[in-house]
């Protein structure tokens, strides 16, 4: 069962020739969730054949440029594509402000679809999403103006009957569900038949979570305690520690330090700032503590799976 991200930006607060900032899709079945939306987001999504009718629900971390400065003109090309669709944000309050005033210059009348603002608590970790699929949380990050990262579970799919043991049994229609739910079934000559032995499932429900922009932090390891894939940002190597302190931004040592006290499955690098032209310093003091690390590039997609002895 597809559970999938794919990296449309990977580069921080400025934009080089072959990266651009702070833009990623996860895909869950039948759902395709936007998480930021830097400069260039748009054109990203044309390139790896991403539909923009797709996107219902957009996730901002905070309000700085490159997190945000894509947004207008994917607003604006849906309004050309005659989106009717409601778009759901879930965001700072404030994002209303920067988006509001463009759409009144832009389109006299109201454009033709409801944006659902939903705005996000910078003090706690917060259910913000749930749907028969999968459930989204935000918690709180540490940078220098409100910063969430987001958590996606996939919800459990019940297991399967084993169709030998239905036949075995002569399980009745009537029945099946229950069973599945986590009943047990009784036999014709009074046999108590565990669900356990009836069933069968090869399907482990995953998760991933989002961390934005962020100074090392321990807050928020509970946040994101085991999940199989982690995204954090590496803004800069041990060389600028300094820097990043003061930007209230992390080294790789500092995301691969998170994943590891987080118990994750996998670590996934990026936002590297366009200093580097080569990441690769990065990554290699990142996977030196945690090796199962992984620097992002444009167009890369990862799929969100179960690690071995996770």
């Amino acid at each position: 069962m597809l559970f999938q991200l794919t990296i449309l930006g990977t580069s921080s607060a400025l934009p080089t020739s072959n990266r651009y900032p702070t833009a990623q899709v996860l895909h869950v079945p039948g759902r395709f969730f936007l998480i930021d939306c830097g400069e260039g987001t748009q054109t990203q999504m044309r390139k790896y054949k991403i539909g923009f009718s797709k996107i219902n629900h957009i996730f901002i971390s905070h309000l700085h440029g490159d997190h945000i400065f894509g947004l207008i003109g994917l607003i604006s090309t849906m309004v050309l594509l005659g989106r009717i669709n409601d778009l759901h944000i879930y965001s700072h309050s404030e994002l209303q402000k920067f988006l509001l005033p463009q759409l009144q210059f832009l389109y006299a009348e109201e454009i033709p679809f409801k944006i659902i603002y939903h705005p996000l608590n910078f003090k706690k970790e917060q259910k913000i999403f749930e749907d028969k699929k999968v459930t989204v949380y935000s918690f709180p990050l540490s940078h220098r103006i409100p910063t969430c990262g987001f958590r996606f579970e996939e919800k459990p799919v019940l297991p399967n009957l084993i169709p030998a043991k239905i036949e075995e049994y002569q399980i009745p229609i009537r029945d099946r569900q229950r069973i599945k739910e986590g009943g047990d079934f009784i036999a014709s000559n009074g046999q108590l038949i565990l669900h356990s032995e009836l069933t069968t499932n090869k399907h482990q429900a995953r998760s991933f979570a989002f961390c934005s922009d962020t100074r090392y932090d321990e807050s928020y390891i509970e946040s994101i305690r085991n999940v199989d894939l982690l995204y954090h940002e590496a803004t800069f190597a041990e060389d600028n520690r300094e820097l990043a302190q003061s930007t209230y931004h992390s080294t790789g040592k500092d995301a691969a330090t998170v994943a590891l006290k987080a118990q994750v499955g996998k670590l996934i690098i990026g936002h590297f700032s366009a200093r580097y032209k080569d990441h690769t310093i990065i990554l290699k003091e990142a996977q030196a503590i945690f090796p199962n690390t992984k620097a992002i590039s444009e167009g890369e997609v990862f799929q969100v799976e179960k690690v071995i002895g996770h």
